[in-house]
């Protein structure tokens, strides 16, 4: 077979995973190394990337964004969920709400003790945490400063953080310095990743340094078709770019990083995955490998919003003028309201008692967003977001056709457990009863949604069912583990393959307790010491809040 370019490795994928491997794998400047995205690159000219309060323009249209949609969710009305996930260079990186959270610690336990998954318990992976970051408040036992990812903390001035901080301690939750440190479960300001007022994506910290490397190769707008695998090894990419097709050659290895749809999708266009669905769309089967695609996961979240009495919301910057002043400010001086996406406070709970770590996540936000933000709010308001952690339903990802330009069928089996539907109904009420303290009394005007209306089990059932919507965390569709159905080792190996590993958020066992982007950087991180032969980090030793009485206390 001809090939058009030799390379050591090959990334496919250029979002947060593939921008970390790109960085690292080139470091010593040997390694021959292309990466291929399927977007264009994330000009610095585009305000709409780079602006962080301009992170909704990218969700409302297929510039910059697969555009994904779900199978009708039988446990949802049967509605069609929207799933926006990253097409251009940093991935979903480039278009997230730049929130950094790692997880829990018990939740990378379960992945090494409980799931097969050994080395990649939370003392073995915090020090990627720490590799990656470069924190602006310094480092200590949990957080990095020198990494190449910058995280700054909250600073935004606006009262209503203050409050529903304040209004979680009134109802008897805990004040945390730091969700990614020492202890999760409380309430306060949040981490992102921002730096000098411009979102700091996984292409701004990691791929823009490695560029300037002799040994990287950088292809956009390079749609890999298929996997070529001959006599039981990945050899290299089948791409289209330009109305071409090419074929580039891997002498060490094939590394997959397109994330929880597009990695599944690859593999079994490849030919690589449940051997009956491969035959019913029509795609050679390759090697049988029964996970691929199986096993996903997602986090599904609602809005509580709460009308404001006082003008102190993003509202007033949705007004032309004060848009077009604030925008004129972030260009000239990278300074003022558009330099975070304003998801500056947050927390962790447990929604009953006999749950070990946090099971429920709130981001507040001083203004409203509806339908993904392309429906502007009519008034002052608040809102958090909220949902649960780890989700009982399993999903699923299968091709739709053999044609690499048509979308995959994805049904994540939204509140199919009726675990998850319970977990729903106790987040309304504790989040309206954190609303109901008395730091909200100056600002508390009447309930949006779900509305006064709203108020028995079965109400808040019909209201998740038709408000719920994605928190942007597809994750597990290539689990990692030893059992029939992980697809790869704990090294992120396909199992059954020679040269090739997937490294990316498919590959979480089981989805954590938080935002995804931190645990997608730090598992590159880790992945790249793996493929590169090199000992892994010394172990921390850095200890971590359990709630003394969780077995019987709820806060």
């Amino acid at each position: 077979m001809k090939f058009d370019a030799v390379f050591d490795y090959l990334i496919v994928g250029g979002g947060s995973a593939g921008c970390v491997l790109a960085y690292r794998l080139t470091e010593d400047g040997d390694n021959k190394v292309c990466l291929l995205e399927a977007g264009p690159r994330d000009a610095w000219w585009n305000w709409k990337i780079h602006m962080p309060a301009a992170l909704m323009y990218n969700l409302m249209d297929d510039k910059y964004n697969w555009y994904y949609h779900t199978e009708p969710q039988p446990y949802m009305n049967d509605r069609v969920m929207y799933w926006p996930r990253g097409r251009v260079l940093g991935g979903s990186s480039s278009l997230n709400a730049m929130v950094y959270i790692r997880g829990h610690a018990l939740d990378y336990d379960r992945w090494a003790f409980k799931e097969g998954c050994a080395g990649w318990s939370y003392q073995e992976i915090l020090p990627y945490f720490k590799r990656a970051e470069h924190r602006e408040v310094g480092g200590d036992d949990y957080h990095g400063d020198q990494g190449p990812l910058w995280v700054h903390t909250g600073n935004q001035p606006n009262p209503l953080f203050e409050a529903f901080v304040e209004a979680a301690q009134q109802a008897g939750y805990a004040y945390t310095e730091d969700m990614n440190g020492y202890r999760q479960e409380g309430f306060g300001k949040m981490d992102m990743t921002t730096h000098n007022g411009r979102r700091w994506s996984a292409s701004t910290a990691f791929l823009r340094p490695a560029e300037k490397r002799r040994n990287l190769r950088v292809e956009t707008r390079a749609l890999a078709l298929r996997v070529i695998v001959e006599n039981g090894r990945a050899i290299g990419i089948e791409f289209a770019q330009q109305g071409r097709i090419l074929r580039y050659r891997a002498e060490r290895e094939v590394i997959l990083s397109g994330g929880a749809i597009n990695s599944p999708q690859l593999l079994m266009l490849s030919g690589i995955g449940p051997a009956d669905h491969l035959k019913e769309i029509g795609v050679p089967v390759v090697h049988h490998l029964p996970g691929v695609g199986q096993n996903l996961q997602e986090h599904l979240e609602m809005y509580i919003q709460q009308q404001c009495t006082k003008p102190i919301t993003l509202y007033t910057y949705t007004k032309p003028h004060r848009m077009a002043l604030s925008g004129v400010q972030w260009f000239l001086s990278r300074k003022g309201v558009c330099t975070s996406s304003h998801l500056e406070a947050g927390g962790f709970i447990r929604s009953a008692a006999g749950i070990e770590h946090p099971n429920l996540q709130f981001h507040f936000l001083p203004s409203t967003v509806n339908d993904h933000g392309r429906k502007n709010g009519t008034s002052h308001a608040y809102q958090v977001h909220i949902g649960n952690m780890r989700q009982e339903a399993r999903g699923w990802i299968k091709l739709k056709t053999a044609s690499p330009k048509d979308h995959p069928r994805i049904q994540p089996f939204y509140l199919a457990a009726e675990a998850d539907r319970r977990e729903f109904r106790d987040a309304v009420k504790l989040t309206r009863e954190i609303f109901a303290q008395k730091a909200f009394d100056p600002y508390r005007g009447p309930e949006i949604q779900p509305g006064v209306k709203v108020q028995s089990d079965a109400e808040i059932d019909a209201f998740i069912r038709e408000r719920g919507d994605s928190a942007y965390h597809p994750s597990c569709s290539c689990k990692m583990g030893v059992d029939e159905m992980a697809v790869v080792d704990p090294q992120a190996r396909v199992r059954g393959l020679q040269g090739l590993r997937v490294v990316d958020a498919s590959i979480m066992p089981s989805i954590v307790s938080g935002n995804l982007n931190a645990p997608t950087i730090m598992m590159a991180e880790k992945c790249s010491d793996m493929i590169l032969g090199k000992p892994a980090l010394p172990k921390s030793n850095a200890p971590v809040f359990v709630h003394p009485n969780w077995q019987t206390q709820q806060r």
